[in-house]
């Protein structure tokens, strides 16, 4: 199901808590609306949708990619850059890390552990600062 986009600083302004497998509707609903924002949109954490759970889906071309419960596990070459986001107006400018290793559960809950560089990362990033609550 496709849901609005939250707005309210608030809710955006808290740290997630795991997801379970019973959340995994949490995670269909956050593709459905993922997908239906692909024109003006490459990633988005389920706090955007108004569900205070550890899940994010990104955009690599064509395949939309969920993670539960990711983590950072290293980060590599800082650089500043500008994102803007669906939850606020405007572009702001942070700091993020050209490589980066995450650790999360796939949609089935086995554990993996990737690295991804370059713009993947920054969308990974902004995403998992969502759920640690952190408005870019």
């Amino acid at each position: 199901m496709i849901r609005p986009i939250c707005k309210d600083m608030t809710i955006l302004g808290q740290k997630s808590t795991p997801a379970t497998k019973e959340d995994l509707p949490v995670l269909e609903d956050l593709l459905d609306t993922l997908r239906a924002n692909a024109d003006r949109c490459v990633g988005m954490a389920a706090d955007m949708i108004g569900v205070n759970k550890r899940i994010i889906a990104f955009s690599i071309g064509p395949v939309n990619v969920p993670m539960i419960n990711p983590v950072i596990s290293k980060r590599n070459n800082p650089y500043e850059t500008e994102e803007s986001c669906l939850s606020h107006d405007g572009v702001r400018r942070t700091v993020r890390y050209d490589s980066i290793e995450v650790e999360f559960l796939d949609r089935n809950f086995k554990p993996q552990k990737q690295t991804f560089t370059g713009f993947t990362a920054q969308i990974i990033q902004h995403e998992i600062d969502h759920c640690d609550g952190i408005i870019i």
